[in-house]
């Protein structure tokens, strides 16, 4: 899989005043008349940043044009991971697209660095201005959550909630997983939707009692573990 996504709007909210079933029941009442596509499933990712963690300090600091790097797999967390894919996700103020690489499998444990990574990448068939960018990356954090899909009944809007999140350090050389934290306050949903669906989109945010937020799973998990 070598896949480029268009660009579409992404607009987080983050939410703590309420939990996630009344969460569900806001997206299930709306007027658009969303419905679930897809089972629950958790979501895994590894983040690579540079050693002086410049994707992150672009974040914190409002740099509207950033590429984040991870490798993102579903299902079990450790152990054998069967379908990892590369994803450069690029964005552009609230715009977001990827680029998308398929892996070979790998098994994450205490033995993983990024010795075993440029392995996996060496046997990727992937362009080489991308393997080459990510010699100069190192995995920054290991995160964790579960996801539910909804889609409107025109087909036009897609939305996603995340709970339950967990973060783990995850070094360069040696990992023992065991410094974690976990959020299990915070409720995530983030709208999705093309460009030419934007002059519409208020017909959506309208119906939400909570507000567009800034927030990334990156910079909180960074803040949580590292900061």
């Amino acid at each position: 899989m070598n896949k480029v996504r268009t660009f579409r709007y992404e607009r987080k909210f983050l939410i703590s005043e309420i939990n996630s079933e009344d969460v569900e029941s806001i997206v299930n009442l709306h007027p658009a008349m969303f419905s679930e596509i897809f089972q629950k499933r958790s979501v895994n990712n590894i983040y690579f940043d540079s050693p002086e963690l410049n994707n992150y300090f672009d974040n914190v600091g409002g740099n509207m044009q950033r590429i984040k790097t991870r490798i993102r797999w579903y299902g079990e967390l450790f152990d054998n991971i069967e379908k990892p894919v590369l994803e450069l996700k690029i964005k552009n103020g609230l715009l977001g697209s990827k680029l998308r690489f398929s892996l070979p499998p790998f098994k994450l444990d205490n033995h993983f660095n990024m010795q075993k990574i440029f392995h996996i990448i060496q046997n990727t068939k992937i362009p080489e201005v991308v393997e080459t960018g990510l010699k100069y990356l190192q995995p920054a954090l290991l995160n964790r959550y579960n996801r539910r899909y909804f889609l409107s009944a025109d087909k036009r809007y897609r939305i996603t909630i995340d709970t339950d999140q967990v973060f783990y350090q995850i070094g360069f050389r040696s990992n023992s997983f065991l410094n974690n934290l976990r959020d299990n306050v915070n409720v995530i949903l983030e709208l999705k939707y093309n460009i030419d669906a934007d002059d519409d989109a208020k017909h959506i945010t309208e119906h939400f009692p909570f507000r567009l937020t800034k927030s990334s799973k990156y910079v909180a998990g960074i803040k949580k573990v590292y900061v």
